[in-house]
């Protein structure tokens, strides 16, 4: 298959090289001046898009998705699926879907679960978003880039879907921290707290598979001085588009409205950029109630 492949940072590098090394032409555009081994480097988005079967974009955000998919969809070829990766609005999301409808292309919405190393390893999960067809031509990829691959409805339905699962991430990840630093001033060990909640009505992913607490639990980013596995900052821009979301849906949201805002909080006024979002628990560690 022919691949365009577009935006090849941190995630989408590794998932074109993924598919470059199971035999597909790709061909990859970035603003910045990279090398991907097995990928040839086109001039332009254009001309990386040009007779490609299918297009794939791992983008910053929905204004720099509808720029790109303006300049991508006239060099396409009817027929085929442009596959966009990058976590972005749903309005965005649907704007481009409708134009590349229009175009006589398919499109699938398919944000990512997973991280850096879900994308060098190859063990992503997709959430999609598009027609029946439009996810039949773009499964076939996803099982080379990832382990799994949903099919949430028509186009937008994929970033719903990440928008949602981040929501209830970014509010979870706060009760455990918070959790935490109460059973610290309360005095109660660390690892007794983990042996109860992670077996009792409070576990979480969170708590079981991602503790904030260094030294309790399995290995996480909370043993590598909060390095981030998931930057702080990312979590704060998903918050935001689930606000975002909640506002154009007129849905009540004051969890995550509230996660949001401590996020903001942290990545924007205190030392959290850079951080993983476990890295809550030393900032509530060091906070009083006042």
């Amino acid at each position: 298959m022919k691949i365009g492949f577009i935006g090849l940072g941190n995630m989408g590098g590794p998932m074109a090289a993924n598919l470059a090394a199971e035999g597909h032409d790709v061909i990859g555009f970035d603003m910045a001046d990279v090398s991907i081994q097995g990928v040839t480097m086109a001039a332009s988005g254009a001309e990386a898009a040009t007779g490609a079967d299918v297009v794939i974009t791992m983008l910053p955000n929905g204004q720099i998705l509808r720029a790109v998919a303006d300049q991508v969809i006239p060099a396409m070829t009817a027929g085929a699926a442009l596959v966009d990766c990058s976590t972005v609005d749903v309005d965005s999301a649907r704007a481009v879907a409708e134009k590349c409808t229009a175009a006589g292309l398919l499109f699938v919405d398919a944000p990512v679960s997973g991280g850096i190393g879900g994308a060098s390893a190859g063990t992503l999960t997709f959430m999609a978003g598009g027609s029946t067809d439009a996810f039949a031509a773009a499964k076939p990829l996803f099982d080379i880039m990832g382990q799994k691959a949903v099919h949430c409805g028509e186009a937008g339905a994929g970033q719903a879907a990440k928008i949602c699962n981040n929501m209830i991430l970014g509010v979870t990840m706060i009760a455990t921290c918070e959790a935490f630093a109460l059973a610290d001033k309360l005095g109660l060990d660390r690892q007794k707290m983990f042996d109860v909640v992670s077996t009792s009505s409070g576990y979480s992913w969170t708590m079981n598979a991602y503790c904030p607490a260094p030294g309790v639990g399995p290995q996480s980013p909370s043993d590598n001085g909060y390095q981030p596995g998931f930057a702080a900052e990312l979590m704060l821009k998903d918050l935001r588009l689930s606000q975002q979301a909640a506002q154009s849906a007129d849905a009540d949201t004051p969890m995550g409205e509230l996660a949001q805002a401590l996020y903001a909080q942290f990545v924007e006024n205190e030392d959290g950029t850079g951080m993983d979002f476990s890295a809550m628990l030393p900032r509530f560690e060091k906070r009083s109630r006042g």
